[in-house]
């Protein structure tokens, strides 16, 4: 047991006082009783009427009905009847001491605390002195053998009783249950009532029958109908107490079916402490997934709700039940129920307990699995508008907080998008590696949302790309100065590694436009970006004057869709010859709009616009369309040999994307081997799980892969180890410069070397002239395209310059570099690779 607390303490100096004042009310009420009695010179007694009366006292203060108020017993017995019964038979001092020496004897056989013994005789003694007072104020004389039947002196008597056995009770009850006067004497108050008018009953029946008859022995009739009564009582009592205690339950579990989990929690404390009659009630939650969690209240309020270390036990009686769900398989917690001392629970309330209990298990269940699902849900939401890598606000998240201004009503200050671009990230992932990039991004993520005002809105768009919605701005300048203060949160180094890394960015600033809305706003915004990166500077502001833009207006959905439809775009072919032989032996596909307007535009005028709309798929699909169209010509005249056409990163995101190149392949009947796809080196930026799978996918099937632009830092070698690379383009910087630049020759020739260690075949791009061409065969180059063969020119015309050929030789574009009889050694496959390589290699 819990050592006492100083409130115990209190309570029991209280019980302890008050119960000094009941023995010394007792005393005294008995002590003038006799007094008084003495000075009017009694008869002597009926000694064997005391003695029955004294068995008939003990008898009836056996017979009780009790009503359990937390730790404690409200005891209503019989002790009245006998007690009443006895005055109009014997002197009221006798009466006195027989109910003093009756309640002593129940209460040594009973084996209570000497405190309550002390207590319940002085009670019972002071009531019964109380009843005796009232007989002699009436002027009633006892007589055995004629009883007077005084009914006055009854009912008053009965009322002082009565009177003093709850003026008694209640405090004692209110002290050592901490309750209010006033709530204790209210309970049950109505049961009281209707005992005490039944011991009226049974004590003026009996004195009728005494008073009629005259013989004593008649008392021997007081147990039986004592007993009577008292079963009668005890049993509505019962009734009553059943029908309130479910009435309570029921209301109770209604209360339980609440979907939040802290009212669930404080509506079971509160209800338990009322439905069981407990001081306080206590759940000790252990739900799996979340925190230990206690709630410690009672039926006036909760006073606590948190973590088990701070909760405080007040009470050294408690009643412990789990709570397990109906099947016994899961258990979620421990119901506590504290009273002021010792209680043990009856068989009804032990049930009562268990029902109770299993319904809050249930109610418990159902509010947990309610706030997960609600937890999963935001969850969902959140991530449906922030960035997994940063935790920023994504794109879709910017587009409908920034739509919200647009359709809001009122005046709210101007709003401006500032777009920011990181300087020369990709060599941060080439150098270091991709952990390392998203390290960076991270940072810079933080910095940004550091530097943001409140209100502000700062997003990734993907890539290195960030951006920053700034609202309530006081004048329009003040874009501009807030977008200096956001860049200049990014001055600082960013370690990585053990690295300290510089990070530096351009910025568009775009404030919201008077019509078109997000995309326009975007738009805008992304056009002062460029501007700025290309005029070296970190940040500029759209100006519609400087909108000059004609890339810009055609990047419009109507035009693209346009263009689409009517076969704007069209593709021109640049053969690829071998660099000894000069004979073409592939071509590429090179993409070009027709536009009615601005006229003949090159992919770097249109490409990246395209990308950034939703027309890629049809462009895509468009050019391979015509790429193949042509390569079935050029079968059909003779001449078989692969095109290769350029496909974007962004494609390669396309999970579809794949099935449909096959599939136009077979339309065409094209073998898949005479198709290579030249990719960026974009393709390495982002989602390069998804490009690896279309790559693998797309050369299984035997479409052959070129990595175009090598050697110039933006690929990667690692990216050969992880797509199935079949050749690599020599960037045109090396190429022209290779007669001149040692530098230039190492890097040709160092990629020459390693496409023997792999494999790989190796082709020049922009061959100007015979020395170059010389310079590149010596180093080991098999293939070089350029103006020195022949300028991109349509599908008809290359296939008549094919036919015209050099020399008399058709399909030979260049004089051959080696004497007529030399052997020429044809590629080794490489290993894996379910397609065959046409381009020849140079001997060892």
């Amino acid at each position: 047991m819990p050592p006492k607390s100083s409130n115990d303490d209190a309570t029991d100096r209280q019980l302890r006082l008050f119960v000094g004042l009941v023995v010394v009310l007792a005393l005294g009420a008995a002590a003038g009783v006799v007094a008084v009695t003495v000075l009017r010179s009694p008869p002597p007694p009926n000694y064997f009427v005391i003695v029955l009366l004294l068995g008939a006292i003990i008898l009836a203060n056996r017979l009780r009905v009790r009503f359990r108020v937390l730790s404690n017993q409200d005891v209503t017995s019989w002790t009245e009847v006998p007690v009443l019964i006895g005055l109009a038979l014997v002197p009221g001092p006798w009466v006195i001491l027989c109910t003093a020496l009756a309640i002593t004897i129940n209460r040594m056989m009973m084996r209570r605390a000497p405190l309550k013994n002390v207590w319940q005789v002085a009670k019972d003694t002071l009531s019964a002195s109380a009843a005796a007072a009232v007989f002699l104020l009436c002027g009633v004389q006892p007589d055995a053998a004629h009883p007077p039947f005084a009914v006055g002196a009854v009912v008053l008597a009965l009322c002082a009783m009565a009177l003093i056995d709850q003026a008694a009770f209640v405090p004692v009850m209110a002290i050592s249950s901490h309750s209010r006067l006033r709530d204790v004497a209210r309970r049950n108050l109505d049961v009281k009532i209707v005992g005490y008018v039944v011991r009226l009953a049974a004590t003026l029946v009996t004195l009728a029958l005494l008073a009629y008859n005259g013989d004593p022995l008649l008392l021997l009739l007081l147990p039986l109908i004592v007993a009577c009564l008292q079963l009668w009582q005890s049993g509505r009592v019962r009734t009553r107490e059943e029908r309130d205690s479910w009435q309570r339950l029921a209301e109770a579990t209604d209360a339980l079916n609440a979907v939040d989990l802290t009212q669930v929690l404080h509506s079971a404390v509160s209800r338990a402490a009322v439905i069981f009659s407990a001081s306080e009630a206590e759940i000790d939650l252990a739900v799996a997934g979340t925190d230990d969690r206690v709630v410690i209240g009672s039926a006036s309020g909760i006073r606590h709700d948190g973590s088990p270390g701070t909760a405080k036990n007040k009470h050294r009686g408690e009643v412990t039940t789990d709570l397990i769900a109906h099947d016994g398989t899961l258990r979620v917690g421990v119901l506590r129920l504290r009273f002021g001392g010792a209680v043990k629970l009856t068989e009804f309330e032990q049930y009562k307990l268990k029902t109770f209990a299993s319904a809050l298990c249930t109610a418990i269940r159902n509010a947990s699995a309610y706030a997960e699902l609600a937890r999963i849900n935001a969850q969902n939401a959140h991530d449906a508008a922030h960035d997994a890598l940063t935790g920023l606000a994504n794109r879709r998240h910017l587009y409908d907080r920034a739509a919200r201004h647009f359709t809001a009503d009122g005046n709210d200050g101007v709003m401006a998008l500032l777009l920011i671009d990181l300087n020369h990230f990709k060599e941060v992932n080439d150098t270091l590696g991709h952990a390392a990039g998203d390290t960076v991004l991270r940072k810079v993520a933080r910095r940004l949302s550091g530097a943001a005002a409140d209100g502000d809105l700062v997003a990734r768009l993907g890539g290195d790309e960030f951006a920053m919605l700034l609202t309530n701005l006081p004048t329009p300048a003040m874009a501009g100065h807030r977008a200096e203060t956001v860049l200049a949160s990014l001055d600082d180094p960013i370690e990585v590694e053990g690295m300290q890394l510089t990070v530096s960015a351009a910025a568009g600033i775009a404030l919201a436009p008077g019509s078109g809305g997000v995309n326009e706003l975007m738009r805008r915004a992304d056009i002062a970006m460029y501007q700025a990166k290309r005029a070296g500077q970190q940040t500029a502001t759209y100006a519609h004057a400087r909108d000059t833009a004609d890339v810009e207006r055609l990047v419009l959905s109507s035009e693209l869709q346009r263009a689409v439809d009517e076969r704007e775009f069209i593709v021109e072919f640049q053969p690829i010859v071998d660099l000894g032989s000069g004979e073409v032996i592939s071509a590429e596909a090179l993409a070009r709009w027709q536009h009615p307007e601005h006229g003949y535009l090159t992919p770097m005028q249109f490409l990246e616009t395209v990308e950034r709309s939703g027309q890629l798929p049809a462009f895509a699909d468009a050019v391979l369309e015509q790429a193949l169209e042509a390569s079935n010509d050029w079968r059909a005249a003779g001449f078989d040999m692969p095109v290769a056409v350029n496909v974007s990163p962004r494609s390669l995101l396309d999970p579809s994307f794949p099935e449909m190149v096959l599939a136009r392949l077979r339309r065409h009947e094209v073998p898949a081997e005479m198709l290579v796809f030249e990719l960026a080196e974009t393709l390495t930026l982002s989602q390069l799980e998804v490009v690896r799978r279309a790559l693998a996918e797309l050369s299984e099937a035997g479409v052959r892969l070129a990595l175009d632009d090598f050697g110039t830092g933006v690929s990667p070698l690692s990216v050969l180890s992880h797509i199935p690379v079949n050749q690599l383009k020599i960037d045109r910087e090396f190429v022209s410069s290779v007669q001149t630049s040692s530098e230039a020759g190492a890097v040709v020739r160092s990629t020459v070397d390693l496409a023997r260690s792999l494999h790989l075949t190796v082709i020049a791009e922009g061959v100007e002239s015979e020395p170059q061409r010389h310079s590149l065969w010596e180093l080991g180059c098999v293939a070089g395209q350029g103006h020195l063969f022949a300028r991109p020119m349509s599908s008809a015309r290359m296939l008549a310059t094919m036919q015209r050929g050099t020399g008399g030789r058709p399909g030979v574009l260049a004089a051959s570099l080696h004497d007529g009889g030399a052997v020429v050694r044809m590629p080794r496959r490489r290993p894996g690779s379910s397609g065959r390589s046409s381009l020849p290699h140079l001997p060892a």
